[in-house]
């Protein structure tokens, strides 16, 4: 599988992003355009939160001033890596 990129996030664990999932991201979320951006919420986030629905996700949270919004990253993790599931931007963090 081809990954975008792979990055240690805050905590230390291992997250890649797929050519699938950027692709779901871009189609979905146009908004994103800059993996920068999910790069930068990956390895500094403001807020790290569990999935109330899934134990095995947790939504990175960044603040983005010019767009008064987070932008929360899905990641999901497998046998100790993490992979990106997507990306948006929401008014609050939950």
């Amino acid at each position: 599988m081809d990954y975008v990129f792979e990055i240690i996030d805050k905590t230390g664990r291992k997250i890649h992003l797929s050519e699938e999932r950027w692709s779901h991201i871009r189609i979905g979320h146009p908004q994103i355009i800059d993996l920068e951006e999910i790069k930068q919420t990956l390895s500094k986030p403001l807020k790290i939160l569990e999935s109330d629905r899934d134990e095995s996700v947790s939504g990175y949270f960044f603040y983005k001033k010019e767009r008064k919004r987070y932008l929360k990253v899905s990641v999901k993790y497998l046998n100790g890596e993490g992979y990106v599931i997507t990306a948006h931007y929401t008014a609050k963090i939950q």
